[in-house]
């Protein structure tokens, strides 16, 4: 049961962290694309470990399967969600930092012109 509990502790410790640094990386990088990226990157990753951590503090495997599920789930879906707003963010002309160098969907028509 102890290592259990360090474990979890362990995992929540590192989802937190992730978490943390999830959103110092939204408050301070420059433009929406970026701040995709830190939303998206590391908060999958730091939920993700967090709900492992609840997976194994919970005593019965169903709510355990729910969790990694969940967790699956958070790791699949939030990197499609953040791809897909940041290409409809560049298709409706969202304004890109000074410092981006490369913009490779810049030949595309998919943005919509006014």
């Amino acid at each position: 049961m102890i290592v259990r509990d360090v474990l979890a502790g362990g995992l929540l410790l590192a989802g937190a962290a992730l978490a943390v640094t999830a959103v110092v990386g939204y408050l301070r990088l420059p433009d929406a694309y970026a701040r995709m990226h830190a939303a998206t990157k590391p908060a999958t990753l730091g939920v993700a470990l967090c709900l492992l951590a609840a997976a194994l503090r919970v005593e019965d495997r169903s709510s355990a399967s729910k969790l990694v599920v969940a967790a699956v789930f958070q790791l699949i879906a939030t990197p499609v969600a953040g791809h897909l707003l940041g290409r409809a963010a560049h298709a409706t002309g969202t304004p890109q930092s000074r410092y981006t160098v490369l913009d490779e969907l810049a030949d595309r028509d998919d943005r919509d012109d006014p």
